[in-house]
């Protein structure tokens, strides 16, 4: 299993947030990482934010839109 950075981590994230439109497919691999693994860190990012909500990763943005 290969080791990302936590900042590398955090960047991914910021960007898929930043981007309205953009589906975790795309940003994964803009940064050349699993989309699965681009989820997790999502994820993992809203366990840790204040107020977060437990709901689920908006489809159409996970799925590539479809």
């Amino acid at each position: 299993m290969k080791h990302y950075p936590t900042e590398f981590k955090a960047d991914a994230v910021a960007l898929w947030r930043s981007r309205p439109g953009a589906t975790i497919k795309s940003v994964a691999a803009d940064f050349g990482v699993n989309t699965e693994t681009l989820r997790n860190w999502i994820r993992a990012a809203d366990e840790h934010r204040p107020g977060a909500r437990s709901e689920p990763l908006p489809a159409a943005r996970c799925a590539g839109g479809r």
